[in-house]
């Protein structure tokens, strides 16, 4: 098993994880089945392109994006989790930011 960690972050922070695997939650704004391409509305109101090999498998409208930050709004996808209609992004920013505080380095590792 990999020690990796995959940071949570929103719009404004995927810039600081350049070439690195971070995770971004989001609402799909747009889905692109010809390009594999999904346009995400991030936790913090962002936009995020997230771009797939392969057309990935997405059922609902809230999603998690694991992959690599290539650019400062976009995602090399490399797995979705599909989080359900009715999720709060308030909420899951609020985790973002609290995931980057100092003062929980030692949870967090980073």
């Amino acid at each position: 098993m990999s020690d990796q960690l995959s940071p949570r972050v929103n719009s404004a922070r995927l810039p600081d994880y350049p070439n690195q695997i971070v995770r971004v939650t989001g609402k799909v704004l747009k889905l692109n089945d010809s390009t594999n391409e999904v346009i995400l509305q991030a936790s913090d109101g962002g936009e995020v392109k997230v771009k797939f090999v392969t057309a990935p498998s997405i059922t609902s409208s809230f999603i998690e994006v694991v992959g690599n930050a290539t650019a400062p709004d976009i995602l090399k996808g490399h797995a979705v989790i599909d989080l359900g209609d009715d999720f709060d992004l308030a909420i899951a920013d609020f985790v973002v930011e609290r995931w980057h505080n100092p003062k929980f380095k030692a949870l967090t590792g980073l």
